[in-house]
């Protein structure tokens, strides 16, 4: 989601320069690249699909964090010195990742300067978001939170990244991420389409018209 790019810059170029410690693996919908618990010994870089990070509290309650696309780097947070996951990331369609070990990642962020660029502004972009996320959840309203929700996956205002047409996602999963109920969504969701701010067709149509439900909602 959010993100800041060199202007032709490839990531995977890079990625691929790490002499040891690196992989590419294709996981099916639905399968788990890595679990909540497990250890933080390695960053993903997200070349291919739709990867969704969900978190399950101690009581069982469970949350999707972030839905993230080509591009995205992911499972950072070894870097920093955390142990273990704190997330679940599963294959919300089938995907294709690059996994680097945190030893790897570190000696290319030390040896190559423009890699260390692309991946710093990753960083400082996710945090924005992240920020950005909390002040929707404390000052917005459900229908508002739904409506920057579906404009962040169509990836509108990424410097021609714009995806219109996103895989289906469930209801239920878009309750998640706004922090409402399944049932307002659906009413959200049939609102949006009587306006023509969003249409189904082979998948979901975002129209930049939905943009309105922010600025005048």
């Amino acid at each position: 989601m959010g993100r800041i790019r060199a202007a032709g810059f490839d990531a995977k170029t890079f990625l691929t320069k790490a002499r040891t410690g690196r992989s590419i693996a294709v996981y099916r919908k639905k399968q788990v690249v890595f679990a909540q618990g497990d250890p933080a010994d390695a960053v993903f870089y997200l070349e291919r699909g739709q990867v969704k990070l969900t978190v399950v509290s101690d009581q069982g309650k469970s949350a999707v964090v972030a839905i993230l696309g080509h591009g995205d780097f992911f499972g950072e947070g070894g870097l920093a010195g955390q142990p273990v996951r704190m997330a679940t990331a599963s294959a919300m369609t089938e995907v294709s990742v690059v996994r680097v070990e945190r030893r790897a990642m570190i000696r290319l962020l030390h040896e190559r300067s423009l890699f260390s660029e692309h991946f710093m502004a990753h960083l400082l972009a996710r945090n924005v978001r992240f920020e950005e996320d909390l002040v929707d959840q404390l000052f917005n309203s459900s229908e508002k939170r739904l409506a920057r929700v579906l404009l962040l996956l169509g990836r509108f205002g990424k410097e021609g990244q714009t995806e219109p047409v996103i895989p289906k996602i469930s209801q239920e999963v878009l309750a998640e991420m706004v922090g409402t109920t399944r049932p307002r969504i659906s009413g959200f969701m049939n609102k949006f389409r009587k306006l023509g701010f969003i249409e189904y067709n082979g998948g979901l149509h975002i129209h930049s018209s939905l943009l309105n439900v922010l600025l005048h909602g």
